[in-house]
């Protein structure tokens, strides 16, 4: 089997091993050189069916390469490139060489041709994530990565599950288009979902990215979520009950992150907003929606990487990424400040930089589709995203109130990995077209229209139109230290609540049940005792004429039941 059968992924996984027993100058060379390399292998596949294993009777597909799987390979390696070089200040091993596991189990999921192959890689992405989240340092972030890991896990074994409905039904294992009425179809429907953060299935992500360290969520914004949407589009393309879940993962975190004061649990928040708008592309199902959904995974991975390196440099310098203590730090990083706009502006959809040229593309696939609910709902996420993060992250992170705070730059690579982002948001945006050609489909589309053009300016002039005037009026939800109650207060306090209470209430139950008992045990024996002294009843001796009377009512009593019986 030659290199150009094996999976990319297997370049970061396997190459992964050998970080921990690197040091100094020659780690950090070979953090860049690993993902290069990775690069390198892509370009070397062809189109087709790859790395064909037997198993256990079974036939799997480890390397499929078509125009969606390399997309996707090709935008996870270049997050895996970026997230190494901002990495390269750490000291330890632990964050490079799980994050690298992480991006090469990712990888290799997009290009399994097979549910089995796709469930091992998919698991992978699980336990090697987790320990990004650990990496956090803290107890919260241990309890959040225990919880993270538990949903991971569950999501793997609902497709685990799936896979065997559907091998039983069919005899296949093939990764393909699945749909709903497919055996297994629900199984696959709602593992997909919880890795892509369903409204209700949405909280791990809040819970956990934020604990990470400021490395570990450079990696998390990358791969997870992203390799759903992947899983979607391959499985449920079309499906339109799709639409008004990704339309409502649009809106709902808006109302969310407008009132956080952690700003990387608004990007966080911000996140789920943007996978809705990939999930509404599948949803619709046509070549355009799905191009626009292709688009916009690869450009949401670059720039809200470089919102979340934003956030990660200043609370690696200032400690802290609470809103409430920060501001006045453009003095202090200037060039941080200008890489959070470039990303701030991007995801915002602003015209020449990369969020434009791709939501457009869904929303046009929403009008041309007569969603007419969907298409306006899709209108107000993107003036609620601009709100959030493409003003409220630069605003109270770098301007507002002077918090007072003085810090250095964030370190030389983290500043290289923020630029290389910001020239790809900004080439992205100017030049789209080699980004369409990379696409699974002819692209037969325009952003740069006057239609395009003027109606998301003014949307987004709008939107800080009605921010400034929310500031000046003090009617805009101040900066607090507060913690805001999302539905895992239901399965982080209530359940856990109710079931303490449940268990509390059935363990009294039976300690009143065995007290009773006792006593009543206690009567009995004292009754039995007493009754076994020397005029008891069950010592004395019974008169004969007693023991006859008795003969003679069981005689009675067999007799009248017998003649009833009759």
């Amino acid at each position: 089997m030659t290199i150009t059968e094996l999976s990319p992924g297997l370049t970061l996984i396997v190459g992964s091993l050998l970080i921990p027993l690197l040091r100094g100058r020659a780690r950090s060379v070979y953090l860049v050189l690993l993902p290069l390399l990775g690069l390198v292998h892509l370009a070397q596949l062809s189109t087709g069916e790859f790395g064909v294993l037997h198993f256990l009777g079974l036939q799997l597909v480890t390397l499929r390469v078509d125009r969606w799987s390399m997309l996707f390979g090709w935008i996870f390696m270049i997050a895996a490139l970026i997230s190494a070089i901002y990495a390269l200040h750490l000291r330890t091993a632990l964050q490079t060489t799980a994050g690298f596991a992480y991006a090469g189990s990712a990888i290799g999921a997009v290009f399994a041709g097979d549910l089995m192959t796709l469930f091992i890689f998919w698991e992978l992405t699980a336990v090697t994530s987790v320990l990004l989240v650990w990496a956090g340092g803290t107890a919260s972030a241990y309890r959040a990565g225990m919880r993270y890991l538990i949903v991971q896990i569950t999501s793997g074994m609902l497709l685990f599950f799936g896979a065997v409905i559907q091998f039983k039904a069919t005899g296949s294992l093939a990764f393909d288009h699945i749909g709903l009425d497919a055996p297994g179809g629900w199984l696959f429907f709602i593992a997909f979902g919880i890795k892509c953060a369903f409204p209700l299935l949405h909280t791990w992500l809040q819970d956990a990215y934020p604990e990470a360290s400021e490395v570990g969520t450079v990696f998390l914004s990358a791969f997870t979520t992203k390799l759903a949407i992947y899983a979607l589009a391959r499985g449920f393309s079309g499906t339109e009950l799709l639409i008004p879940i990704g339309a409502i993962m649009t809106a709902f975190p808006i109302f969310f992150a407008v009132i956080e004061n952690d700003l990387r649990k608004v990007l966080a928040y911000s996140l789920n907003n943007q996978l809705g708008f990939m999930v509404v592309g599948i949803g619709i199902g046509t070549e355009l929606s799905l191009n626009g959904t292709a688009a916009h995974a690869f450009t949401h991975i670059i720039y809200k990487a470089l919102l979340f390196m934003s956030m990660g440099a200043v609370l690696y310098r200032v400690g802290t990424v609470k809103g409430s203590e920060l501001g006045g730090l453009y003095k202090s990083m200037p060039l941080t400040t200008v890489f959070c706009i470039i990303g701030a502006a991007s995801i915002s959809g602003f015209p020449l930089f990369s969020g434009f040229v791709s939501k457009s593309m869904i929303l046009s696939a929403a009008g041309q589709g007569a969603y007419l609910i969907t298409w306006v709902t899709l209108l107000f996420a993107s003036a609620g995203v601009f709100h959030h993060s493409g003003i409220k992250i630069p605003y109270f992170g770098f301007f507002g109130h002077d918090s007072g705070k003085r810090c250095k730059e964030a370190p030389v690579n983290m500043l290289v990995a923020m630029g290389i982002a910001a020239i790809l948001c900004v080439g992205i945006g100017v030049m789209p077209g080699p980004l369409y050609a990379m696409l699974p489909y002819p692209v037969v589309f325009e952003p740069y229209t006057a239609s395009h053009v003027l109606g998301q300016l003014q949307l987004l002039m709008f939107s800080a139109l009605a921010f400034s005037i929310l500031m000046w009026t003090r009617i805009y939800p101040p900066e607090l230290r507060a913690v805001n109650l999302d539905v895992d207060w239901l399965w982080r306090v209530a359940f856990p609540s109710a079931w303490r209470y449940g268990v509390g209430l059935w363990e009294s139950l039976l300690a009143s049940a065995a007290s009773v008992l006792a006593a009543k045990s206690a009567n009995i024996c004292s009754l039995v005792a007493r009754h076994r002294q020397a005029d008891g009843l069950l010592i004395r001796s019974w008169p004969t004429r007693s023991m006859a009377m008795w003969v003679m009512v069981m005689l009675l009593a067999y007799l009248l039941v017998y003649y009833i019986g009759k």
